[in-house]
């Protein structure tokens, strides 16, 4: 498990070294606004393409391959990222980026195949960790090595740091990741009649409780990511804040997340069940969406920053967990990878959602409308399976 949660740090950190970068390198090669919106979503939207292809892979031929592959994919589309010297090529570099990156449903599947499941939310827990992680340590590093001058940025440097912690995470995995698929497992998956993407799909979301769950991982992560978009435009017409103030706070969001993930949620889950976590972090997230419309004042922003931290931390491992315990050991990768494209997905139409309404309504309705989703996830949840 130690290798993996460094694998998945690492290449999340490459990813997040970019992200701050990326709308200021899309306008170095004349994008306009529009097209900027583009260019972030095109990496989403390839993960989304990808990640049922790379898990329904990992169940025939086993996870490490696929591990490797797309690592060393990664470090190729960062390196032509940072080279990029035309439009066409920056988008082209992202959507092979985002094309590597559906690997993520296959580390899930890792996970589900190395745990009980007794330790199946621990195991989920401890990936999302390494993302938390990854995404607090990426941007900064990102930053440094761009410079404080948007004008004047240097690109390639945080592009080639990315490559080469794509190359660490793939050095760690060709000299210490074992193959977690037995080979018993592939032989009964090689035997069976292959299924086509789409019949990996009706599968997914018609097989017993799973579109349930699917569904609700969607739209917390819908709810989230908006929240996450419009944040920072909301704190400086509340706050006057800057990109530096938030991304002390976001940091510390992370920081929480990691630590619940990572430590809390495995032993949560042993006392609650992944069912009733599911609950508690929906109703956490309506309470802490509705809080930040209420927010007047720092203390009363950070009580709130926590409660949604905790809400997601919880409810996300716990719905990985509990989608990966209703299907066949020969169906982790697969459904894995539909239930990975859900939440890719919902980091595609999310921000943009989030940001009709601060446009077309208010700056506060992206939280109100995000608080009335969750109360709907937290319905619904009450309808999730027990774990015996």
């Amino acid at each position: 498990m130690l290798i993996l949660f460094l694998i998945v740090f690492v290449d999340l950190v490459g990813f997040g070294i970019i992200i701050p970068l990326l709308p200021f390198y899309g306008e170095f090669h004349q994008a306009s606004p529009d097209q900027v919106g583009l260019l972030m979503a095109t990496y989403s939207l390839t993960q989304f393409i990808a990640a049922p292809f790379w898990g329904r892979l990992s169940d025939r031929i086993g996870r490490r391959p696929v591990l490797i592959f797309t690592l060393a994919g990664a470090a190729a589309s960062y390196v032509w990222l940072g080279f990029a010297h035309t439009l066409w090529a920056l988008f082209a570099a992202r959507a092979l980026g985002g094309l590597m990156a559906g690997n993520i449903s296959t580390a899930f599947a890792y996970v589900a195949d190395i745990t009980s499941p007794e330790n199946r939310a621990k195991g989920m827990g401890i990936v999302g960790a390494a993302f938390g992680l990854g995404f607090i340590a990426g941007p900064a590093i990102g930053g440094i090595l761009a410079g404080p001058d948007p004008m004047n940025a240097d690109y390639r440097s945080p592009s080639l740091a990315a490559a080469a912690l794509s190359v660490v995470a793939l050095v760690l995995a060709l000299a210490i990741l074992k193959e977690s698929l037995s080979e018993e497992i592939r032989a009964r998956i090689a035997a069976r009649t292959p299924r086509s993407r789409l019949a990996h799909f009706q599968y997914a979301l018609t097989h017993r409780h799973v579109g349930l769950l699917i569904l609700l991982s969607f739209l917390a992560t819908f709810v989230f990511a908006g929240m996450e978009t419009t944040f920072a435009m909301w704190s400086r017409r509340q706050f006057g804040w800057g990109p530096e103030q938030n991304g002390y706070l976001f940091a510390f969001v992370g920081i929480i997340s990691a630590v619940i993930q990572g430590g809390l949620v495995g032993r949560l889950a042993k006392r609650f069940g992944e069912a009733n976590l599911i609950t508690q972090g929906a109703f956490a997230l309506v309470v802490g969406l509705a809080m930040i419309p209420l927010s007047d004042n720092l203390p009363v922003l950070i009580a709130a920053m926590v409660i949604m931290a905790y809400g997601f931390s919880v409810a996300s491992p716990s719905l990985n967990s509990l989608i990966s315990l209703q299907v066949s050991d020969e169906d982790q990768g697969g459904v894995m990878g539909v239930a990975r494209s859900a939440t890719t997905l919902a980091r595609v139409v999310g921000p943009a959602w989030a940001g009709m309404l601060f446009a077309g309504l208010s700056p506060d309705w992206p939280y109100w409308g995000g608080a009335i989703i969750m109360l709907l996830v937290a319905a619904l949840s009450f309808r999730a399976p027990k774990r015996d």
